[in-house]
This record gives C-alpha cells, structure tokens and sequence, in this order.
C-alpha cells in the first residue's frame, strides 16, 4: 500500500531489553521471580488549561450571535406578513375601480 499510517515512536517510554539468560531461565521454570529493572509508567500528558475567562468570552460570543441571528430572523418575518398585507391591499383596491 501506498499510504500507511505510522505513528511516532513515544520519546517517554524507555525499553530495558532483558539478557538472554533471564529468556531462558523463564522458559525453563515456572516460578515468579522480580523485574531486573522496574517497570517505567509512560508520562501522562496534562490536558492545555482553560481559563475561565475565555470560556467566559466564548459564551458571551455565542449568546451575542445568537441573539443578533434571532433580531434578522424576526425582521425578516415581519417585513414578509408586511409584504403580504400590503400585496393583499393593493389588489383589493385595483379589483374595487
């Protein structure tokens, strides 16, 4: 395939390659012996703070847009029944002559 996706190798985790004398005492026996070296926990990433002032902003952002969106909505419905009353209007008074 052309496209393979691969992914970076990790640089937090460290690899201890065990000796080959320990491979093979752990296949002849069953017996549970310690790690030679311990065990390395990957580094968790912390999650990108977030003041609370710019959720703040975002929220007064969106609340502003929303209300002008609505303002444009009704506008536009009530030049629209205008429109129509006035239509309606003018053709009664053309039909009366």
């Amino acid at each position: 395939m052309l496209l393979r996706p691969q992914l970076p190798p990790s640089p937090t985790t460290t690899h201890h390659p065990a000796t080959p004398s320990q491979h093979a005492h752990e296949s002849a026996c069953a017996c549970q012996h310690g790690p030679s070296s311990p065990a390395v926990a990957p580094e968790r990433r912390a999650l990108p703070s977030v003041s609370t002032k710019a959720v703040a902003v975002v929220l007064v952002g969106g609340v502003v847009l929303t209300a002008l969106l609505t303002a444009v909505a009704v506008t536009a419905i009530s030049v629209a029944v205008a429109a129509v009353v006035l239509r309606s209007l003018l053709n009664t008074q053309h039909r009366n002559r």
